[in-house]
């Protein structure tokens, strides 16, 4: 979750909240990033490390061209505005490539007291509804804080690899189509003065406050992961670090236990119907890009017409949303990231400069990966990679299936949103008689 600029210093950063996974960003011509929210501390992903996200050296290469060879082709459904919503991948807030977005309502609870905001980026991979306190100003001074356990104000810190999020926990009524999510926890980034996050081995992780539309991309983040909770009961009884804070008077901020009730939930998994998982349908396109992708978000599995389990299979995954796989006879352990806006893994292919995690290689790549999910059933993913300057050196493309760049953490393959175009990807939610798994 952040951005670069032609010209400027290179940065990388990781998923937030203590579910540390790479987040990859590049400015070329145009803006890249890759954003998430929060995960437990728990998860089996929660050390790794860095690469250098940045802009592209000057010389150029071959790919990019208008043709489409990846095998997937399904086309999305048509939204209906219930339980499907629409999801626009273009230019957004600030100009950055694959981030899909969606409109979220948020109210105070209980009231007609409402603001929908746009282009919320839509992150499989994370755990909970986060919004820029700057793109809620309508509704904001109506959210009920949370009291943490010793009666302090709630706040979160949600830590990146080159920064971190930092801001209250307030209670709203989260609407997305007809579906309502009644007094959920959410985080509003930004609320609290940069001055306040905790420093030292147990507040924040080092680095830039991340509270604009310009450091993540997008207005707020929701995440849809499998978890209910972006902490789980990790934080019930042990105050984590850089996690939940208790702060007096927006200041004075020290860790906190937090119950359930109290953590940012996945507002998904609060819907009174509908609430088992999501799937996430996007058109393809073609290799070289396209200007704008426009898909449908489903709410629900097997509950309602539109969103039968049929024509996928089921890869069953730990409650994080992590598999195995291989990758060139390396294993690795993969998961599938709306929030990450390229496909991340470790590989021998040019760079696009020395500062860039992107790949920039002298002609296009037709390249595979195998998953294999926790009941045994395996699959080869075929992906394709484009050099990343000629994907994005007009400036004019924000939607892209063939971007790809070198993960910072060398045990982990990240499937971002280039592997959703032209899928219908099932995210199945961790319930207490079906584990979470992933379907396409």
């Amino acid at each position: 979750m952040h951005r670069t600029t032609l010209g400027l210093p290179a940065v990388s950063s990781l998923r937030s909240a203590g579910l540390v996974r790479w987040l990859g960003v590049l400015l070329l011509s145009v803006m890249l990033a890759a954003c998430g929210g929060g995960g437990d501390n728990n998860s089996s992903s929660s050390s790794g490390g860095s690469s250098g996200g940045g802009s592209a050296g000057s010389s150029g290469s071959s790919g990019g061209g208008s043709s489409n060879t990846s095998s997937a082709n399904a086309q999305p459904s048509a939204p209906n505005g219930t339980n499907a919503v629409p999801i626009n991948v273009n230019s957004g807030v600030a100009k950055f490539v694959n981030i899909p977005n969606v409109s979220v309502t948020v109210c105070a609870p209980g009231s007609s007291v409402c603001q929908t905001i746009d282009n919320i980026q839509v992150d499989t991979a994370s755990f909970g509804l986060r919004i820029l306190g700057s793109s809620a100003q309508s509704v904001l001074g109506s959210l009920p804080g949370t009291r943490a356990a010793n009666g302090g104000q709630l706040a979160e810190c949600a830590g990146f690899a080159d920064g971190y999020t930092w801001g209250t926990v307030r209670t709203a009524d989260v609407k997305i189509g007809t579906e309502v999510a009644s007094g959920v926890p959410i985080q509003i980034i930004g609320d609290l003065d940069a001055s306040s996050a905790p420093t030292g081995s147990n507040g924040c992780p080092s680095g830039n406050d991340e509270n604009s539309t310009a450091d993540i991309g997008a207005n707020g983040i929701l995440g849809i992961g499998p978890q209910t909770y972006d902490c789980g009961s990790g934080c019930v009884n042990t105050a984590l670090n850089a996690m939940y804070f208790s702060c007096t008077n927006g200041a004075n901020c020290a860790g906190t236990t937090v119950p359930l009730t109290q953590q940012v939930a996945n507002p998904v998994a609060k819907f009174p119907v509908d609430n088992n998982g999501v799937i996430v349908q996007l058109p393809p396109v073609p290799d070289g890009g396209a200007a704008s992708a426009t898909g449908v978000l489903i709410f629900g599995i097997g509950t309602q017409s539109n969103n039968a389990l049929t024509g996928v299979t089921k890869y069953g995954t730990d409650q994080f949303g992590d598999l195995t796989g291989t990758y060139k006879g390396n294993s690795y352990t993969t998961f599938f990231d709306s929030g990450s806006n390229g496909n991340f893994f470790q590989d021998s292919f040019a760079l696009c400069s020395s500062s860039s995690a992107f790949y920039c290689p002298s002609s296009e790549q037709s390249l595979s990966a195998t998953i294999r999910g926790t009941e045994g059933n395996t699959s080869v993913v075929p992906f394709q990679l484009v050099n990343a300057r000629t994907l994005t050196q007009d400036g004019t493309k924000f939607a892209f299936n063939s971007l790809g760049g070198q993960l910072g953490m060398p045990n982990y393959f990240d499937f971002g949103l280039p592997f959703f175009f032209g899928r219908h990807v099932y995210v199945g939610f961790e319930l207490p008689n079906s584990p979470a798994y992933v379907a396409f």
